[in-house]
């Protein structure tokens, strides 16, 4: 991965939102949708952006894809990650991004449906 790869990826706001989001474990672009409140066409496109990258991997599971970080993992994108943690985490809304994730997660254990059920046994493996 190039270094100027990675400087454009973290010039944008939503790209910025899913790492952040994605650092935490895998997710569907369903959740990622939900969880960003955004259309699954602006989604899709920054996530095969960072999927052509190199820094996230999906795989379908079912009839849905689910996003992670990549396993080869790249030195100057996470340092780049925990610092924008650190500086601007609260004007990109990460802490708010993290708890909606949190929360959605919560409410796909005990009000399954079908992408729940097929997602989370996937998640609580790789997670």
């Amino acid at each position: 991965m190039e270094v100027i790869n990675i400087y454009k990826c973290l010039c944008d706001e939503q790209r910025l939102r899913i790492l952040n989001l994605l650092k935490d474990g895998p997710l569907c672009v369903c959740h990622l949708m939900e969880i960003l409140d955004s259309d699954q066409v602006k989604i899709s496109k920054q996530l095969r952006y960072m999927k052509d990258l190199g820094m996230i991997e999906g795989e379908r599971v079912a009839q849905w894809m689910v996003y992670r970080i990549a396993e080869t993992k790249n030195p100057l994108l996470e340092e780049n990650l925990k610092c924008l943690q650190d500086s601007a985490g609260e004007s990109l809304g990460f802490s708010s991004d993290t708890q909606l994730r949190k929360a959605l997660l919560t409410k796909l254990e005990s009000e399954p449906n079908a992408c729940a059920s097929t997602i989370l046994p996937f998640l609580q493996q790789t997670s």
